[in-house]
């Protein structure tokens, strides 16, 4: 069944005891995983409801990512943290723990071959290392503020890392090198009344071709300490580093695009939340405004689409994960 955004609505709600900050569904499309402010990992068996607690973090759990076959779960936390899992297995209980980073873990993603993991964070730095062992293969050095999105390039041969002031930074994954930087103007505002930087990519997706990546996060942000301003996704072409397409919201609604996916049915997918609530928005890649949104009725916090292609998965600050579903009602 083709996915219908128009139809969108919210299927089921997966309830926690504490607010969440990432979900993902696994590669077998089983399983949904959210990270939480407990320091838990929380999974859910689509099928059966079935809820298992993952304990062995010391702080929020704001990364999730798994190996290609679904085995392996990795996450990262805010107490620098790397831990992987075993995602299927009945009680799962830590593999292997790794102080990976000194402060906030962002964003870990996998390399589309399945090899390496890719993290950043707070330290100004991006760290590669082996999915299979957990060995540290490199750093990349050059960022000067905190690192918020790491990605793959689809060729698996290339990153690129953006962070507080939406500076991204283009590196040769093999070498370490860093071959050139660019920056997104709409994605950061300084605040003179609070003397302090606002906005970032706090969502990062290259389109499967490598042609054009999308960062989501903040624009006309009028206050810094609140967090006020609309949410935005750059639609950035590759080759030139420029942004080409700035999808924003027609209602001007606040908030921040926290967690985006390209659907391969050819939209753009983007969860927000701020001071104007929750919502999913959908963007036709080539239009600045959205065709379709839908209220969530709270703060989401991240995004995951579901194998299928159907199912989106929303984390939430009311400690609901919720699935909803582009499709009729049953």
């Amino acid at each position: 069944m083709p996915a219908d955004p128009t139809l969108t609505h919210v299927a089921k709600t997966l309830t926690h005891t504490s607010s969440f900050l990432s979900c993902r569904f696994d590669p077998t499309g089983r399983f949904v995983f959210g990270g939480a402010e407990d320091f838990k990992v929380v999974r859910w068996e689509l099928a059966t409801g079935t809820k298992v607690e993952l304990s062995g973090h010391d702080s929020w759990v704001r990364a999730l990512a798994f190996s290609a076959n679904g085995e392996t779960l990795v996450t990262g936390g805010h107490d620098g943290r790397l831990i992987w899992w075993s995602a299927a297995a009945e009680a799962p209980t830590p593999l292997r723990t790794i102080q990976a980073h000194q402060g906030w873990i962002r964003s870990i993603v996998v390399s589309p071959d399945g090899q390496w993991l890719a993290s950043c964070g707070n330290d100004l730095k991006v760290k590669l290392w082996n999915l299979a062992d957990g060995s540290p293969i490199r750093e990349f050095v050059g960022h000067e503020r905190h690192v918020y999105q790491v990605a793959f390039h689809p060729d698996g041969k290339q990153l690129l890392s953006g962070d507080l002031t939406a500076k991204f930074l283009h590196w040769d994954a093999e070498t370490g090198k860093q071959l050139r930087s660019f920056s997104i103007a709409s994605l950061s505002k300084y605040d003179p009344g609070f003397m302090a930087d606002y906005g970032g990519p706090y969502c990062l997706e290259f389109l499967p071709d490598g042609k054009r990546c999308f960062a989501g996060g903040i624009t006309n942000v009028s206050n810094a300490f609140a967090g006020v301003g609309n949410p935005i996704v750059s639609q950035i072409e590759w080759e030139s580093g420029k942004d080409v397409v700035t999808h924003l919201s027609k209602a001007s609604i606040q908030g921040t695009s926290w967690g985006l996916k390209p659907h391969p049915e050819g939209f753009l997918i983007a969860a927000t939340g701020g001071q104007g609530g929750g919502h999913l928005f959908f963007w036709k890649f080539d239009q600045k405004d959205e065709f379709h949104s839908l209220n969530l009725g709270n703060t989401a916090r991240d995004l995951a689409l579901h194998p299928d292609g159907l199912q989106i998965a929303t984390a939430h600050h009311d400690k609901n994960l919720r699935i909803s579903l582009m499709g009729p009602k049953a």
